[in-house]
């Protein structure tokens, strides 16, 4: 089996920059700063707003408009005593209360690939795709970022050009939710009273629910367990807005919610279909530092957004990988519940997920330590392909593959007994040494076309013909 490895890599680039509020400690160090500017002639005023207009408007979309919604939001924190303010010194003063986060600084790896919602206008044998990619920035916190391009029938890829420009879609603060979204969700939450609920309208925003379960508590302080848990609830099921004139490329999905303050974790894509509905679904690890919880990003166009949280006695551990179809029925994920084992699930419901059982152990050297998958299944005439990921001696990652009955997919018909990519001499070292790994492949025709994590610092690519890796997998 011919197995081909790109010269194209994807490197981490550290001018890849998004604005974020300035927070400060205290309300004293708010205050004297607004106090400093206030101060501040109209002709210095116009000087240095004019050197930060010089120095950073070629490097975000919009600043004018982000300096302003920073200022309203310094206002709210001082007490909304700014109206006095030129619009130059607003300006300037949302200035100062920004900052700049570099989020690819320190790694951009473990990528997904999905086929483009978009295919129009290409040659034969060409196929447009999305490409999601872990970027990390300080203190290790993780976001989404895309890439896109082509890759036609001879595994030639072209990554379409980046504009440098990348902006963080924004919280939508104005969702509504339903009762009966919360009930359903808070069920599975052990110790959740959800008698709670009657305290909110139906349906409600989260400004609204925060006011009334505050009100609620301060009745009766015994429910305090289970409003934090509602609150949580609330809090993990968000949507991000939609951002006009914004290619796909400069979108950043950032850590919203408290659960995934410190990072949204290996997002595994996957294009969804059912009957002539097609969905994108990636489901990710969210980490705030200490837990890790599964969570769900859901698109049709990858220009809006929502995020759920799943939840049932089978969620837990990283690594959830959703079929692309439902099989007999039900959804279908792959999971790693335990660490080191690669199981699998079966679900009517998309985010409830109750019963696991174990697909695969640890059985050759280059995986003894640990097994997972690397991104969802692809559905073939011989069953389902599964790309794995093995821990071997020295921590080393691997890839290889299985084959899983295309009925019943808890049975495995086929399986490599060597890696099918490994780090080579020149992928071995980096932000992390010895790993390569995937949250995703795509076909292309008869063709495999899979983006891998070089030591977590760099993303290559990998092509290989489908029908002899199937041959292989059914000798």
């Amino acid at each position: 089996m011919k197995i081909t490895k790109s010269d194209l890599k994807i490197y981490a680039n550290a001018r890849a920059v998004i604005t974020q509020f300035l927070y400060l400690p205290g309300n004293d160090r708010i205050s004297n700063t607004v106090k400093r500017v206030e101060k501040m002639s109209d002709n210095d005023t116009d000087k240095c707003l004019e050197k930060v207009m010089k120095d950073f408007a070629g490097r975000h979309h919009h600043l004018e408009e982000i300096f302003l919604s920073h200022f309203k939001r310094t206002e709210e924190q001082f007490g909304n005593g700014l109206a006095h303010f030129s619009p130059a010194k607003q300006l300037l003063l949302g200035a100062f209360f920004t900052k700049e986060y570099s989020i690819q600084a320190a790694a951009l790896f473990n990528p997904s690939i999905v086929p483009h919602p978009d295919q129009g206008g290409l040659k034969p044998g060409e196929h447009r795709f999305v490409m999601s990619l872990r970027a990390t920035g300080e203190g290790h916190l993780s976001s989404v970022v895309f890439q896109t391009g082509i890759v036609d029938d001879a595994a030639n890829i072209i990554l379409d050009a980046p504009s440098g420009y990348f902006t963080c879609l924004p919280h939508k603060t104005g969702r509504i939710y339903s009762k009966s979204f919360i009930q359903k969700t808070a069920a599975s939450v052990p110790g959740c009273n959800t008698s709670v609920l009657s305290a909110l309208p139906d349906p409600f925003s989260a400004i609204e629910a925060k006011a009334a379960l505050k009100s609620a508590v301060s009745r009766d302080l015994s429910i305090t367990d289970s409003v934090q848990r509602l609150e949580n609830i609330i809090d993990t099921n968000y949507e991000l807005e939609a951002v006009t004139g914004l290619h796909i490329n400069e979108k950043v999905i950032f850590p919203h919610a408290k659960a995934e303050s410190m990072g949204i974790e290996d997002v595994r894509f996957v294009q969804f279909k059912d009957g002539a509905d097609t969905c994108y679904y990636g489901t990710y690890t969210a980490y705030n530092g200490k837990e890790i919880r599964s969570q769900l990003i859901e698109t049709t166009d990858f220009t809006t957004f929502k995020i759920k949280s799943l939840h049932g006695e089978a969620i837990a551990d990283k690594g959830m990988a959703l079929f692309p179809e439902k099989v007999n029925g039900k959804y279908v994920m792959i999971s790693r519940q335990g660490g080191e084992k690669i199981n699998i699930m079966f679900s009517e419901d998309l985010y409830c997920w109750n019963k696991f059982e174990v697909l695969m152990e640890p059985k050759y050297a280059w995986e003894l330590v640990q097994l997972g998958n690397c991104g969802s299944p692809v559905k073939t005439d011989k069953g389902w392909l599964l790309l794995t990921h093995g821990v071997g001696v020295m921590r080393t990652y691997v890839i290889s593959a299985v084959l899983l009955d295309i009925n019943d997919p808890s049975i495995l018909i086929g399986r490599l007994d060597r890696p099918l990519i490994e780090a080579n001499e020149t992928e071995r070292e980096g932000y992390v040494p010895n790993v390569v790994y995937s949250c995703g492949f795509i076909r292309n025709g008869n063709l495999l076309i899979i983006p891998y994590a070089v030591s977590d610092s760099a993303t290559g690519f990998v092509s290989l013909a489908l029908d002899e890796l199937l041959n292989e997998l059914i000798d």
